[in-house]
């Protein structure tokens, strides 16, 4: 007798029965990559929820500012709401190129950063130099010359203004003491002894930061370096040119951008010495702006000095990296 299968008997062929009686067919890897799990896509999101924060902080605090402020640049800008913003175009940059005390605070501004930034790089290399040798008074050396640093701006400020007083201990120092000057020098009401004082602040607060990073680029130099110098007989000035500066230029570079960039903007130390006084001949591109937008409310030639002097810090340091390419005509970064 012929058993006939069921599925024939029901008139089905035998590969269309019920699906619970085939294996599954095998996923592939295509297959499966075609359809990412969710964990995966979660996976894939999470770095940019942690950069999202920071992003939008930039967005906020950097990237809106200045776009509001080029804006502003082109605006006869009206700090009411109910009035009307007119737009007038490069007037203002037409406007600051023929203002005399625009120059004469550009001129300040280039005069503070050729007098602060050699000598905070030379005497932070130095004093790095000198702090690299290890001994027991070694933290606490650092920690003096890093003590300016941290101190408040308009603390020191005060400091030096009271120091460079008519009554002062500097006049005191170089009149009664050394017998080099009268000891009646009105330092903060010329110009050029005004700016004196406001560089000597600009150094001695500066050396502590460019000693830190010289300090740091100096514990990198290998030690091997140092050792094939002395053997083949070099002094300590032809071991400094030949092996510790080649050695730490990428630092240099650093530092060299970020103090010429600081030098440009330097502000609070003018403001409460000087106050861009006498007659404005301290000013500075800062301070002038300060002026324009908060105390005569001009808030469009402000915004345009403050392009101005973005543009002018930016020439520098792409000049700068120019300067300090290397051998094979890459910049350090």
């Amino acid at each position: 007798m012929t058993i006939i299968p069921t599925a024939v008997a029901a008139g089905r062929a035998p590969e269309q029965d019920s699906g619970a009686r085939q294996a599954p067919a095998p996923v592939g890897p295509r297959a499966r990559r075609a359809r990412p799990s969710r964990a995966a896509a979660r996976s894939r999101l999470t770095p940019y929820l942690f950069l999202a924060p920071g992003i939008v902080l930039f967005a906020v605090a950097i990237l809106y500012p200045i776009t509001q402020a080029v804006t502003m640049s082109f605006f006869d800008w009206q700090l009411i709401a109910s009035a009307t913003s007119e737009f007038i175009g490069l007037d203002n940059y037409l406007r600051a190129f023929q203002d005399d005390r625009f120059w004469l605070a550009l001129g300040n501004s280039g005069i503070y950063m050729l007098f602060t930034v050699p000598p905070q790089i030379v005497l932070g290399l130095a004093v790095a130099i000198l702090l690299k040798k290890r001994s027991p008074a070694q933290p606490v050396f650092r920690a003096l010359y890093y003590l300016p640093v941290v101190t408040s701006w308009v603390v020191v400020s005060l400091l030096f203004k009271y120091l460079f007083a008519d009554a002062g201990l500097i006049n005191f120092t170089l009149g009664d003491l050394l017998h080099v000057t009268d000891g009646d020098t009105s330092w903060l009401a010329n110009r050029w002894t005004a700016l004196v004082a406001i560089c000597a602040l600009g150094v001695w607060k500066g050396i502590g930061w460019s000693m830190m990073i010289f300090l740091a680029a100096l514990q990198g130099v290998p030690r091997s370096l140092e050792e094939a110098a002395i053997m083949d007989g070099a002094n300590r000035w032809q071991q400094l040119r030949a092996v510790t500066l080649p050695a730490i230029w990428p630092a240099m570079l650093f530092v060299v951008v970020m103090l010429v960039i600081g030098g440009f903007n330097v502000f609070t130390s003018v403001l409460v010495m000087t106050g861009g006084g006498p007659g404005g001949q301290t000013e500075v591109l800062l301070t002038y702006m300060y002026q324009q937008a908060f105390e005569f409310l001009d808030f469009g030639y402000g915004s345009a000095l403050s392009v101005l002097l973005a543009i002018v810090v930016f020439v520098l340091a792409v000049v700068q990296l120019r300067i300090f390419r290397d051998r094979s005509g890459e910049a350090y970064a």
